[in-house]
C-alpha cells in the first residue's frame, strides 16, 4: 500500500510539473494598493506592513486605464483619478501612522508610572514622530485634493469610487482635517511627556 501511495505522488508530481506556474507581479499602484488591508485587531507588525505597501505604492506607476477598475471614459476621467487614488493613498498613510502611534502613545502620564517614565518617554517620542509623518502626509493629500477640486472637474464625479470622492468633498469644506487632529495629538503627547520629565524619584 506505502509502495501505491508514494507511486501515486511521484505520478501526481510528474503531472503537476508540466503545466506552467502562475505568478502574480506586483509593479504598478493598484497592484501595491490591493496587499493593503485592515484587520480587526491590527498589531503594529501589520501596521508597519500597510505603510510599507503604500509607500511602495506611492513610488510605482499607474497601470493602464483599462485594469484600474474603475470606468475610465477620457482623459480627463484619468486625470482625476490618478488625482483622487494619489490623495487616498496619503489619506491611508495617515490613518496608519496615527494607529502606529496609538501602539506607543501614553494618554496621561500617572505618578505611579515614576519607575519607568524614561522607557514612557521614549515611546511617547515614537508616537510624535508618527503623528509628525502624519502631518506630511496631510500635505500631500491636501494638494492632491486640490488638483482634483479644480473647476475643469466640476460636474465630473467617479462613481466608481465615491468614497474617494467624498472624501476630496470633506478635505475641500474643511469636514476632514487631519491637520487639526494631529496637532491636537502633538500638543497632548508634548504635554505628558513633559509631566514625566518633571517627576522625581520620591515614589
Amino acid at each position: 500500500m506505502k509502495k501505491i501511495l508514494t507511486a501515486l505522488f511521484a505520478i501526481f508530481i510528474s503531472i503537476h510539473s508540466l503545466f506552467p506556474a502562475f505568478s502574480y507581479m506586483v509593479k504598478y499602484k493598484e497592484d501595491y494598493y490591493k496587499l493593503f488591508h485592515v484587520h480587526y485587531q491590527q498589531y503594529p507588525d501589520d501596521v508597519m506592513e500597510n505603510i510599507y505597501w503604500l509607500e511602495q505604492a506611492v513610488k510605482a506607476d499607474f497601470c493602464n486605464p483599462l485594469y484600474t477598475g474603475v470606468k475610465i471614459e477620457d482623459e480627463k476621467d484619468w486625470e482625476k483619478y490618478r488625482y483622487l487614488f494619489m490623495m487616498h493613498i496619503n489619506l491611508k498613510l495617515i490613518e496608519q501612522h496615527m494607529r502606529l502611534g496609538r501602539t506607543y502613545d501614553k494618554k496621561v502620564a500617572r505618578f505611579y508610572d515614576e519607575p519607568w517614565k524614561d522607557l514612557y518617554i521614549e515611546n511617547l517620542k515614537k508616537a510624535k514622530s508618527c503623528y509628525e509623518a502624519g502631518l506630511v502626509y496631510w500635505r500631500e493629500a491636501k494638494l492632491w485634493c486640490e488638483k482634483a477640486n479644480t473647476g475643469r472637474f466640476n460636474f465630473l464625479f467617479l462613481t466608481d469610487i465615491q468614497n474617494w470622492e467624498d472624501e476630496r468633498e470633506r478635505i475641500g469644506t474643511g469636514k476632514l482635517d487631519y491637520e487639526k487632529i494631529l496637532n491636537r495629538e502633538l500638543n497632548r503627547v508634548n504635554k505628558v511627556i513633559e509631566d514625566f520629565e518633571k517627576m522625581n524619584k520620591e515614589y
